[in-house]
C-alpha cells in the first residue's frame, strides 16, 4: 500500500482543516535562566540550547537541574507541551521542537512553550516537515541571529484531522506518530550503535598502538615525514571544481587546479581543526595555505601516520602548548611528534585492523553513518508525504 493509499485509509473521508497555531494553542515565552545557573541537584530545566546539543524530537527527562528557589521564578513546561528553541544561526534550526513527555520542567528564555490539546509528538514531526519550513522563512528576522517572535509563529497553518471531533482527530494523530516514530527509533538505536563502535574503535586503536619500551623503535615525525602548506585562500574555492580543495574545516572544498598529487594526512594550521586529523588525501588535490600536508617516507606506511596522527595528535598539541588553548599551529610543533617505527609488515596488520572500525564508524559511503543518513532520509520522506495534506485552494484547483 502506498502512503497516499494508506493516508487515505486512515483519513476514511474525515476532513483535515489548516489552523493558524495561534487557534491551536498559546505560547508562552521562557525567562530568566542562564549556563551558569545549573546545579548538580534541584529543579529539572532545560536551556534552549540544549534542544539542539542533547535533544531529539522528543524527551522525558531533563539533563540539568536550577536551584529550587529560581525554578519558583521560572515558566515551567508540563506533559504534552511543545518546546521550541526560537533562535540560530542559521533559518533551519530555528523553531527547532521539542516534545516534552514528562513531569513539570524550567525553561529558560529564548525558549518558548506551546499549550495545546493536540497529539505533541504528532506538531513535533509536522514542525520539521518541507511545508512547515517553508512557511516559517518569511516570518525570520536578524541578521547573524535569527529569531521568530510568537506572534509570527500563530500566523504559520497547520493541518488538524477533524478538529469537531477531539477523540478522532487523536487517533490519527497517533497513527501517524506510530509509523514516524518507527522510523525514528530506528535511527535511535543506530546511533547508540555507533556510539558504542566508536568507543570500540578508539579501545582497539590505542591499544594497538601503544608499545612497550624497546620493543619498537620510536622517531619524530619531523624525521619520517616531509611536512608542509598549501598556497590557497578559502576564497579561492569553486562550486563545481575539479579537484578536491582541503581547507581548515571538516568538509573538503573543490578547485580548479591542484598543488600535489600524493598521499598526505591533512590537519588544519589554524581554527576549530587545530591539532584534528580530518582528512587522508590521495591524487590530487589543492591546499589551505593555513592547513598542513603530512607526506610520509619510504619507511612508514600512509594509513599508519594517519591513525596515529589521528590518536594522540592532538592530545600533543595540547600538552606541548604554554597557553591553555592552542588557536594556530606551527611547522615547528610537527617536528618532535613522537611516532613508533615497527616493521612495515606490522604497521600493515595494525592498518588493516583500524581501517575496517574507521570504516565502519566514520565513513559516509559505508558503515553505520551511511546507514543512519539512509534512515534519516526514509523519514523525511514519509515525514512529508504522510503530512502533506492538500490545502482549500488545492482542493479547490
Amino acid at each position: 500500500m502506498s502512503g497516499e493509499d494508506f493516508l487515505d485509509k486512515l483519513l476514511a473521508g474525515v476532513a483535515v482543516v489548516w489552523m493558524p497555531l495561534g487557534q491551536v494553542g498559546e505560547f508562552i515565552r521562557g525567562n530568566g535562566m542562564q549556563k551558569k545557573d545549573f546545579v548538580e541537584a534541584g529543579f529539572p530545566a532545560i536551556h534552549y540550547g540544549q534542544i539542539y546539543t542533547r535533544y531529539g524530537l522528543a524527551a522525558n527527562t531533563a539533563f540539568t537541574c536550577v536551584e529550587e528557589g529560581l525554578a519558583k521564578r521560572l515558566r515551567k513546561a508540563k506533559n504534552n507541551d511543545l518546546l521550541l528553541a526560537t533562535t540560530s544561526e542559521n533559518d533551519e534550526d530555528v523553531v527547532k521542537p521539542l516534545a516534552w513527555l514528562g513531569n513539570e520542567v524550567a525553561i529558560s528564555g529564548d525558549m518558548m512553550l506551546f499549550k495545546h490539546k493536540q497529539n505533541v509528538k504528532y506538531l513535533a514531526h509536522y514542525l520539521q516537515t518541507n511545508e512547515f519550513q517553508e512557511q516559517k522563512r518569511k516570518y525570520i528576522t536578524g541578521a547573524k541571529v535569527r529569531r521568530v517572535s510568537s506572534g509570527d509563529l500563530s500566523k504559520i497553518t497547520v493541518p488538524v484531522p477533524c478538529p469537531d471531533n477531539p477523540k478522532k482527530s487523536l487517533e490519527i494523530q497517533a497513527e501517524i506518530v506510530r509509523i514516524l516514530d518507527a522510523f525514528t527509533q530506528l535511527t535511535t538505536e543506530l546511533t547508540a550503535e555507533l556510539t558504542a563502535r566508536k568507543k570500540q574503535y578508539k579501545h582497539y586503536r590505542d591499544q594497538l598502538l601503544s608499545f612497550a619500551d624497546g620493543v619498537v623503535e620510536w622517531k619524530t615525525l619531523g624525521e619520517v615525514a616531509k611536512i608542509g602548506t598549501g598556497s590557497h585562500d578559502t576564497q579561492d574555492a569553486v562550486d563545481d571544481g575539479t579537484y578536491v580543495f582541503y581547507a581548515r574545516g571538516r568538509e573538503p572544498l573543490r578547485l580548479n587546479s591542484f598543488d600535489f598529487d600524493e598521499t598526505a594526512i591533512i590537519t588544519a594550521g589554524d581554527g576549530a581543526g587545530v591539532g584534528k586529523v580530518f582528512h587522508y588525501a590521495q591524487g590530487k588535490y589543492a591546499l589551505h595555505q593555513r592547513a598542513y600536508r603530512i607526506v610520509p617516507s619510504e619507511v612508514m606506511e600512509p594509513r599508519f601516520v594517519y591513525h596515529c596522527m589521528a590518536s594522540h595528535f592532538y592530545a600533543y598539541i595540547q600538552k606541548a602548548s604554554v597557553s591553555s588553548s592552542v588557536t594556530s599551529l606551527r611547522r615547528p610543533m610537527f617536528l618532535d611528534f613522537p611516532i613508533p617505527v615497527p616493521p612495515i609488515a606490522e604497521q600493515a596488520r595494525i592498518v588493516a585492523i583500524l581501517d575496517k572500525f574507521d570504516a565502519l564508524t566514520n565513513s559516509l559511503t559505508e558503515g553505520l553513518p551511511r546507514e543512519i543518513e539512509l534512515r534519516q532520509k526514509q523519514y523525511a520522506h514519509y515525514r512529508d508525504l504522510l503530512l502533506s495534506f492538500p490545502k482549500p485552494q488545492e482542493v479547490m484547483a
